[in-house]
């Protein structure tokens, strides 16, 4: 649980220091040694209460062997075209494998065309200014080049057909997004699954999630809720998370319906718009 007034984005930064430190077979007080810090500014750093110097990341990277994490981390402490608690998130995005995700109301971030996030992004409250807007539109698309990659990572995404049917910025910019994921579900570039209304309850009817696999460490769930999100790395919870997953995609229509589905509500917005 994070503390009173420590923002996530720091938490989760030292979370990600503990984990790595733990994984090295370190304690506070080596890692200080070798890295030439005290151990006291290493506990701050790992429970969220100090931010890193430049110089420290740096140290940190030479001695975990993290080939530059924490140095490329380390402006997102104070990035504000995300929320705090994304920025890690976002980071993780980079490294991982496999990106599982599931969507219970708005199309995920990786696959949001520039139009449908203005129109998200223009309904948060309180409301922002254009420059603030284009500044998260911006962030939000420079996320998405790691789809550029025809290989890595492999990302499977379950929507809710609820994300089909809301229409975000009107007819025309529905259509739009909708035909960017059917033309990147037909290039197999993404492997896209909707959940028809039909199902009923089904176990992720709590909120949205991502998982994230890695080949160097171990899975992660993302889970997002309403002005907040957390990372979650217990292996139990994780485990979870990925049963529940996979307990609800086997109620989802499969990838060649799922694109007929999407192809067909494109469609319908097209006629509309």
């Amino acid at each position: 649980m994070h503390g009173e007034g420590i923002p996530e984005s720091r938490s989760a930064y030292g979370c990600e220091l503990r984990q790595r430190r733990e994984a090295a077979g370190l304690t506070q007080e080596v890692l200080s040694q070798r890295a030439i810090m005290s151990r006291t500014h290493i506990a701050h750093i790992e429970a969220g209460r100090r931010k890193p110097s430049l110089e420290d990341a740096r140290r940190l990277d030479q001695v975990l062997e993290t080939g530059g994490f924490f140095e490329r981390f380390l402006p997102t402490l104070d990035d504000r075209s995300m929320p705090n608690y994304f920025a890690l998130v976002a980071e993780l995005e980079k490294r991982a494998t496999m990106i599982r995700e599931y969507a219970s109301s708005l199309v995920p971030g990786l696959l949001q065309t520039r139009a449908y996030a203005w129109a998200v992004i223009r309904h948060y409250y309180p409301p922002k200014t254009d420059e603030v807007c284009d500044k998260i539109v911006v962030t939000r698309l420079e996320r998405a080049r790691i789809l550029q990659d025809p290989t890595t990572p492999v990302m499977w995404c379950l929507l809710d057909e609820a994300v089909l049917r809301r229409p975000v910025g009107g007819p025309a910019v529905m259509a739009e997004q909708l035909r960017y994921i059917t033309e990147l579900g037909e290039s197999e570039r993404i492997r896209v699954h909707v959940l028809p209304f039909a199902v009923g309850v089904h176990p992720l009817m709590e909120g949205s999630a991502m998982l994230m696999s890695f080949d160097d460490a171990p899975p992660i769930t993302y889970a997002e809720g309403l002005a907040t999100g957390h990372l979650i790395d217990q292996p139990s919870v994780v485990q979870q998370c990925h049963l529940n997953f996979e307990l609800t995609l086997g109620d989802a229509l499969s990838h060649s319906a799922s694109l007929a589905l999407i192809r067909a509500a494109a469609e319908e917005y097209e006629h509309v718009a």
